[in-house]
This record gives structure tokens, C-alpha cells and sequence, in this order.
């Protein structure tokens, strides 16, 4: 390739770095190295930081969809911008001593001179041998898809198609963020939904389940390095030796599996003939079989469609449905070192009563409730409980809320929770969505059409690991069928540099998550690029001036370095002023506090005296009330005699008055007839 005669002079550090990487064709280096000693997402960056320092922003047109490698290096370094290229030079180099701390001393001392242009050799190879991968990145919430390259066995750099690649095992899973249907041998399990699923050392255990409403206890693996089912005859431990009857071990739905030490731990589930209690069975991976275990404390009462969660050495149980179909939001702990059951009885408002949930644990603290389902309603709430502390709160959710739903199943990949599946009994949810559980910000990965397995209620979600990437593995669940397919999806990392350059500041409403377990912001942090988030870049970090051949001296970056050091001082120091006002106002509130409180003492000593007193004159009042009716009484009295009085004198007038009257009449009476006798 030739080399331009004029143009641009760079840093020999550069010219070192790109020679060492392959990208001049230089004896010491092919393209080989490319592929083999870095990633497919540090290759791409690699390739786009060096057309940035040598040739400038992206001005070529972009190329045809049928050269995904040419569009994923296009694409690359169409995210740069208008970075200068002093910068790219230096982030470069900064890539390669991250990701090869030796490099320089192994490189060649001589001095290479500017490439005008970059073409990697690219080989055509039959489709069953691209191992190509192709990643959405996120802009501005559009996606389009970012072809990935490794290197094939001759050396060059192939080149692949936006398609799934049929091959033996999880090999076949080759697109990020695109669900799979992997090809399946062996005998495969029925169809099934409220099953119980687990990931242990590359093997999948399925267990239980509902399947024509019956429930189920047959117990299956899946081989995930060779795609083969096969199922497993259990046995069943005997109670003990002196009573050698086997333990029941009951059909179950809508329990959870929890893999702990060498066992597989079956906890609570549906019956059809329910106990009263709580019960977990344990499967001994090694001796395959089944034993119930002995717990102390005070158990849950039984249920199904609960979320348990590991944290720690302890299972966190909230609630589900009892057998009387009783919705439940209690909080229960098993300590499994114990086996010892502690009911919580946490502060603040808890999550409504549901089954059908999904639950996690972020940062070994925080327990994170999502959705559910009761009788009436579907849920799309967020619910978050300090382990800690035993509070429960309910943040704000930014971005693409999910819709409602139920039924849904969940695993967590570092600090995003993937959410996939479940309904509201109407429709599934086809959307596959995942929560960062530091910012609670929910994003869209994918979604399906059709009454597909991944848009059911009750499915299993598990977390595998194909080539040390991780990889979300659903099987089963019921929209309108019962469904037995397993279906993977590769998660990408979308910490692209376009991704940080474009990410603005956190939302204000960041939940008490985040604050938590994020307390401070990195602000070292400016880049963070590729899929392991190799390139942090701090404004003076590791900062060596630069041999300048060209207009740009050494001293004009460092003075620009210094000048956004001197701006991001000043902004410290504006942040300590806020902070000391924010002080001062809290003393001047905690003063005004002390002073209110003194007053509302005050207030409360008269008033404690106003209520004496008050009950004083109500003593009096009652007293009073007392003696009126005392001399009400007496005045009847008074009166009754004063009538009394009265009519006895008007009797004795009378009587008198008859007295009187009647001594002439008598005289008279007596009178007449002796004058009749002297006539």
C-alpha cells in the first residue's frame, strides 16, 4: 500500500502504535494481528481512531448494505465526528498500552510516516465459517446494526451477513441483541409453563411446571455446549433409616429453583394438595435425588408465583398467591445456613398484593420488585427495599416504561435487568426490555411478532456463557400453547463511543439506587468504549507532550488541556460554594426549627393551662347548675306552701263567715214561733 509523500506529520508514538496494530503493512505486522490479539470492538475503534488522526472526519459516502464490513467500519468512524486529530492520535495510543501494556518495547524505533488510506484484506468465506457478529448500537434510540469481524484462518478480516448462522450448539448464536432458536437434540420436555428453570456449569435444569392444568415433577437438562436434552430419573430420599418410606415429592407449579452448593433448591409452587406451610425440597446434583428440608422458625404459609431471591447465604420470599387464591405481599427470609425462617415486617409503603412478579437484588441491597398481576389488574411498578435498612420506596422510572404485564421472568447481566415475556391476559408482551439498575432507566432491546413462545406468560429465563460473553437462554411458556422451544439472545454492550460521547447527565429524578451505590460520579471518566469498556480517559491522565511536524504543537494541546482543567476547578469550586450555601441553610433551617420548637412548647404549656382552667370552671359550672336546681326545688316548695297558706285562710274566713250568718238566722228561726204562740 502507498504511503503518502506530503501532507500532515504525526507523533512517532502514533506511527509506532499503528505499525504494531497492522494498520501500514509494515513487515513487523499483518493483518492477522488485527483480529487475533483484540476484539472485535477494539479492532473497529482502532481502525476508526487511525482514519481519524490520518485522514479526518468521515466525509466518504456510506457503503452498499450488501458490505456489512465496510459498514461497520464506516459506521465507526462516522461516530468520531469532527474529534481532532491530535485527539484520536492520543486516544490510540491510550487504547493499545490498555489493551498491550508492552507494546512500545516490543515495536519497531523506527519512524513510519502517514497512510492516506486504510483497506483491511478482506476474504469471502462460506457462510458456516463467518464468525461474524452483528450489534445494534442505540442513537438517539434508532438502532442499526454493527457488523463485527474476527479473523478467519488465513489472516484476513471476513466478512459476514445479518443472519443467523446454523451450526452445532450455542456456535450458532452469532447477532447481538436478536433472539435465536437454537437446534435442539435429545428427548425433548413437554410443553409447560409456570415452570422452574436454573443454570448450573453449562447445564440448564428445567423443573415442573403446568401443562393441561396438570402439574408436573419430572425434571430435565439441557447440555449447552451440545444443545442435547436428556432427563433425569430421580430418586427419592427415604425420611431415614429406621423409616425407610419415601418422601412424597408433590407436582408442583409457579415455584422457584434456586441453585445453592451442590443442590438444586425447589421452593414453594401450586399443589393440588396444597399444605398449610411453606416447603422446599432439595435435589443433590451428585446423587440425584430429592429430599424435603427441615426448617426452623415460623414458615410462610404455601403459595405459588412468588419471587424468590438469593442474596447472599439468605433466599428473600415476597409474595404470590395462597391456596385459597389470597393475594400476598408479606416479606419472608430463609437463612440458608440456618434454615431458619424470619418474617419482615419492613417501613414505608410496600408493593400491592401480587403473584407473577419479577424480583432481583442490585449491589447485594436493594431488592427490586417489578409488575405482576392480581385478580382484576396487571402492574408495570417499580419497587425498591433497602436490605439494609428494610424500607421500601418506589422511585421514579425513566425511559421506555414497560407496558403491564405478569407472567414474566428476568435475569440480570452487571447492572442491566432483562425483562421478557409475560401478559395481561389479553395479549403477550413482546417486547424484550432491560432496566439499568443504577440510572432506572428502561430501554427496548428487541421485540417479536406473533404468538411466539417469547411473547407467553410464564416462561424461565436463565443466564448462560457462550466464549465467555453471557447469553440469556428462555424456554417455555403459555400464549394460547404450551410452549418447549429454547430460544437465546446475545445482549450487546452498548457502551460504543458514540454512545458515551452523545451521553448526557444523569436525569434528576436518579433513584435512591443509584445514589447509593453511586455516591459520587466518575468525572475521570470521558470514554468509555468498546464491549469490555476498555478506554477511560481522564482530561490530563497519563498526558506525554508530542513531537509536533505540523502546525499543532505539544504546547498548544497542553494549554488547551490546562484550560479545561482550570474550567473544571472552577467548576469544583462553584460546586463547594453551593455546597457551603446549602450548609448554611441547613443550620439557618435546623435554627429556625429549634426556635419553632421552643414556641410550640410555649404553646403547648399554655395550653396545657387553658385546659386546667377550663376544667375548673366546668367544676364550677357544675356545682352551679347543682344549686339552681336546689333552689328551683325550693322555690316549688315555697310556692306549694304559700298555696297552702292560702287556702287555709281562705277556709278559716269562711268558716267564719258561716259562723257569723248563721247566729241570727237562728235567733230568728227561734223567735217566730213564739210569737205565734203569745198571737
Amino acid at each position: 500500500m502507498a504511503r503518502a509523500s506530503s501532507g500532515l506529520a504525526y507523533p512517532e508514538r502514533f506511527y509506532a502504535a499503528a505499525a504494531y496494530v497492522g494498520f501500514d503493512g509494515s513487515p513487523n505486522s499483518n493483518d492477522k494481528d488485527i483480529g487475533s490479539r483484540f476484539s472485535t470492538d477494539v479492532a473497529l475503534i482502532l481502525y476508526a481512531l487511525y482514519q481519524q488522526a490520518t485522514v479526518g472526519p468521515c466525509n466518504v459516502p456510506k457503503p452498499s448494505l450488501w458490505n456489512p464490513v465496510e459498514q461497520g467500519k464506516w459506521k465507526s468512524w462516522k461516530q468520531l465526528g469532527n474529534m481532532v486529530s491530535a485527539e484520536a492520535m492520543r486516544l490510540f495510543v491510550k487504547i493499545l498500552e490498555e489493551e498491550e501494556p508492552g507494546w512500545y518495547s516490543r515495536a519497531s524505533n523506527s519512524v513510519l510516516e502517514p497512510v492516506t488510506d486504510v483497506q483491511m484484506n478482506v476474504g469471502h468465506v462460506p457462510l458456516l465459517q463467518h464468525n461474524a457478529i452483528v450489534e445494534p448500537i442505540i442513537e438517539n434510540r434508532n438502532s442499526f446494526a454493527e457488523t463485527k469481524t474476527i479473523s478467519a484462518e488465513n489472516g484476513g478480516l471476513i466478512e459476514t451477513q445479518d443472519i443467523d448462522v446454523v451450526s452445532e450448539g450455542l456456535g450458532s448464536v452469532v447477532v447481538y441483541d436478536q433472539w435465536t432458536s437454537l437446534p435442539i437434540t435429545g428427548q425433548r420436555p413437554k410443553g409447560r409453563y409456570e415452570h422452574a428453570a436454573a443454570v448450573v456449569e453449562d447445564k440448564m435444569y428445567i423443573y415442573g411446571g403446568n401443562h393441561n392444568g396438570r402439574y408436573l415433577s419430572d425434571l430435565h437438562v439441557l447440555d449447552l455446549r451440545s444443545c442435547t436434552w436428556s432427563k433425569i430419573e430421580a430418586k427419592v430420599e427415604s425420611k431415614s433409616v429406621e423409616t425407610p418410606s419415601p418422601i412424597n415429592i408433590t407436582p408442583s407449579a409457579g415455584h422457584s429453583l434456586i441453585p445453592w452448593e451442590n443442590k438444586l433448591l425447589s421452593i414453594a409452587g401450586h399443589t393440588k394438595d396444597p399444605s398449610e406451610t411453606f416447603q422446599v425440597k432439595a435435589f443433590d446434583l451428585q446423587i440425584g435425588t430429592w429430599s424435603m428440608l427441615n426448617t426452623y422458625g415460623k414458615p410462610p404459609v404455601s403459595r405459588g408465583g412468588q419471587s424468590v431471591t438469593l442474596v447472599g447465604t439468605t433466599l428473600v420470599i415476597f409474595g404470590g398467591e395462597d391456596a385459597k387464591q389470597t393475594l400476598l405481599n408479606d416479606l419472608h427470609i430463609l437463612d440458608l445456613e440456618t434454615l431458619t425462617w424470619d418474617e419482615i415486617d419492613a417501613v414505608g409503603v410496600p408493593p400491592s398484593p401480587r403473584s407473577g412478579h419479577a424480583a432481583v437484588v442490585h449491589a447485594e441491597r436493594y431488592l427490586l420488585i417489578f409488575g405482576g398481576g392480581s385478580h382484576a389488574t396487571c402492574f408495570n411498578d417499580l419497587h425498591v427495599l433497602d436490605l439494609q435498612t428494610m424500607e421500601w420506596s418506589r422511585p421514579t422510572q425513566q425511559g421506555e416504561i414497560p407496558v403491564p404485564r405478569a407472567g414474566h421472568a428476568g435475569v440480570t447481566v452487571g447492572e442491566n435487568w432483562f425483562i421478557v415475556g409475560g401478559g395481561d391476559n389479553k395479549s403477550g408482551a413482546s417486547e424484550t426490555v432491560v432496566l439499568n439498575m443504577s440510572t432506572l432507566a428502561w430501554s427496548v432491546v428487541t421485540s417479536v411478532e406473533g404468538r411466539v413462545p417469547l411473547a407467553s406468560e410464564g416462561l424461565s429465563l436463565v443466564l448462560g456463557s457462550l466464549n465467555g460473553e453471557d447469553i440469556l437462554i428462555s424456554f417455555g411458556g403459555y400464549n394460547g400453547h404450551y410452549n418447549s422451544e429454547v430460544n437465546v439472545l446475545k445482549p450487546s454492550h452498548k457502551s460504543t463511543l458514540q454512545s458515551k460521547i452523545m451521553e448526557g447527565p444523569l436525569p434528576d429524578s436518579v433513584s435512591a439506587v443509584h445514589n447509593a451505590t453511586n455516591p459520587t460520579r466518575d468525572l475521570e471518566s470521558e470514554f468509555e468504549v468498546g464491549q469490555e469498556g476498555k478506554i477511560r480517559e481522564t482530561a490530563i491522565d497519563n498526558f506525554e507532550p508530542m513531537k509536533s511536524k505540523g502546525g499543532e504543537t505539544s504546547e498548544h494541546i497542553l494549554a488547551m488541556l490546562k484550560a479545561e482543567k482550570e474550567e473544571l476547578e472552577s467548576s469544583f469550586n462553584n460546586e463547594k460554594l453551593l455546597s457551603l450555601q446549602l450548609k448554611q441553610e441547613l443550620a439557618d433551617a435546623e435554627a429556625r426549627n429549634t426556635d419553632l420548637y421552643k414556641e410550640l412548647q410555649s404553646v403547648r404549656g399554655q395550653l396545657a393551662s387553658e385546659q386546667s382552667r377550663c376544667f375548673k370552671l366546668e367544676v364550677d359550672v357544675a356545682e352551679l347548675r347543682q344549686k339552681l336546681q336546689t333552689m328551683e326545688t325550693l322555690q316549688r316548695e315555697l310556692e306549694l306552701l304559700q298555696r297552702q297558706k292560702a287556702t287555709s285562710e281562705q277556709v278559716a274566713i269562711n268558716a267564719k263567715q258561716r259562723q257569723g250568718s248563721g247566729g241570727v238566722w237562728g235567733w230568728l228561726a227561734g223567735s217566730t214561733p213564739q210569737n205565734a204562740d203569745d198571737a
